[in-house]
């Protein structure tokens, strides 16, 4: 006789045992994610449109913030409706693909970060040979490497 059983879904625990304080997280965690997003869109919008910052250091700002926007959307939803709707159960597939995509950005955010600080090190110490170290060419390489890590 084989045990038949199978994990099908998780559950979360919540922040608080009482209604109102679900409420009162979930009107947290709508003003803070609120808030990021419209701060990477304000660096999205400014890169994009203006013809100044097209410099290695706002291309991998711009990176960073659609970096960080990608962490904030794969886990902040569901906790949102967890708190709203006072649910606790998650999909093992939909738990598996959450901590998957959150683990992408935050290496992929890590490796830019690793970049970045290289570019600033380049630019302090070396300013004379920034142009033939980081051009536009060296500069796409390296974050696509760190998008596909």
């Amino acid at each position: 006789m084989s045990n038949g059983s199978s994990i099908t879904q998780c559950l979360l625990l919540p922040f608080a045992d009482t209604r109102e304080l679900q409420l009162w997280h979930f009107w947290l965690i709508l003003g803070i994610p609120l808030a990021a997003l419209l701060g990477n869109s304000l660096i999205n919008t400014s890169t994009a449109c203006d013809q100044h910052p097209h410099t290695p250091r706002y291309f991998f700002l711009l990176s960073l913030s659609l970096l960080d926007l990608g962490c904030i959307s794969t886990t902040v939803p569901k906790s949102k409706a967890n708190s709203l709707w006072d649910t606790r159960p998650i999909s093992y597939t939909a738990c598996a693909a959450q901590i998957f995509f959150f683990l992408f950005f935050l290496v992929a955010e890590f490796y830019l970060l690793t970049i970045v600080s290289y570019d600033r090190y380049v630019a302090i110490c070396m300013p004379l040979h920034y142009g033939s170290l980081l051009g536009s060419i060296a500069c796409v390489y390296m974050a696509a490497a760190a998008w596909a890590q």
